[in-house]
């Protein structure tokens, strides 16, 4: 599997942004799906996860109430949409897919990564 990360940008706080996530092949329904982001001098960090169907989702608690994950498998297709962006958001957003079961929010448990898309978030 293949992604393709795109849709980061330079943002005001308050402002929105929409992630995607492109993935190649044929078998992008049988992966969970997740974000993962790394601020400047710091680890990259757990952002949000959603199951294979896209009927259950999971979000750190620094994102919990702004950020929504949804995909299309149709599409092939995973979306971040951040709203009410803080300085503190400011990352590389990483997709990932993972064969894993259950929350599989920690990076040894993904199998494919896409190349990492900048969000700058301005005060």
């Amino acid at each position: 599997v293949q992604l393709q990360a795109s849709g980061g940008g330079l943002v005001q706080t308050g402002g929105s942004l929409r992630l995607s996530c492109a993935a190649s092949g044929r078998t992008f329904n049988t992966y969970r799906m997740s974000w993962f982001r790394q601020a400047p001098g710091k680890e990259r960090e757990f952002v949000a996860t959603i199951s294979r169907s896209g009927t259950i989702s999971y979000y750190a608690d620094s994102v919990k109430g702004r950020f929504t994950l949804s995909r299309d498998n149709a599409r092939n297709t995973v979306y971040l949409q951040m709203n009410s962006l803080k300085p503190d958001d400011t990352a590389v957003y990483y997709c990932a897919a993972s064969r894993a079961s259950g929350l599989a929010d920690t990076e040894s448990q993904y199998d494919y990564w896409g190349q990492g898309t900048l969000v700058t978030v301005s005060s």
